[in-house]
């Protein structure tokens, strides 16, 4: 799943730090640009997937076009929690209508897929 936020990027001499306004306590820095931006979707991906072990909502971004910083600029930073995410499978067992699950099984539908797919869109807030 995807999420963007907008960040702060501030620098002094040739390093940068950087801070997420929407994320209170979220920050990371970088040795350079390049650095500082992958340090950031760490950052972002890191604290997000603690919202959401935790239980807790992910707070909405803010529009960007707001923010300004003096020492450095603003800018959007994307994270794909998917590649975070703990990989170990827990099996459940369920029930659906047989026509939904014949009609899925001809169109080569992928059940664990939907479900988690759908799962995060009812939990991610």
């Amino acid at each position: 799943m995807l999420f963007v936020y907008p960040a702060l990027f501030h620098k002094e001499r040739k390093e940068y730090w950087v801070e997420f306004p929407d994320l209170p306590g979220c920050h990371t820095y970088g040795a350079g640009i390049s650095e500082a931006v992958s340090s950031a979707q760490e950052a972002l991906s890191g604290y997000l997937m603690t919202l959401l072990v935790d239980g807790k909502d992910i707070p909405a971004a803010s529009d960007i076009e707001g923010l300004k910083a003096d020492d450095g600029f603003a800018s959007l930073v994307a994270c794909d929690l998917d590649q975070y995410k703990n990989s170990q499978a827990v099996k459940k067992t369920l029930s659906i209508p047989k026509w939904l699950n014949d009609r899925a099984l001809a169109m080569g539908v992928n059940f664990s897929q939907v479900l988690q797919e759908a799962l995060i869109a009812k939990t991610v807030k």
